[in-house]
């Protein structure tokens, strides 16, 4: 996390956790903790494996990240 009045690193987690409430939670009835776990897990999967972000030229983030080693030679 960024230092105090820094504000850009938390915007990140703060943008997922929103998607996350708006995009899942909130459209499914979790009737154990159990239940909602797994959906919670589904949901990061998805977020970071299938979901197209705007920011990412409309790539997951994953393949973005993809596309920035190989353009950069990462390992």
């Amino acid at each position: 996390m960024s230092g105090r009045g820094a504000c850009w690193g938390k915007a990140v987690v703060e943008r997922f956790f929103g998607c996350l409430k708006n995009e899942w939670l909130l459209m499914v009835t979790h009737l154990t903790r159990n239940g909602m776990n797994e959906d919670i897990d589904k949901y990061i999967k998805y977020y970071n494996y299938d979901r197209l972000h705007a920011a990412n030229c409309d790539l997951s983030p994953v393949k973005y990240e993809m596309c920035l080693k190989d353009v950069s030679g990462w390992t």
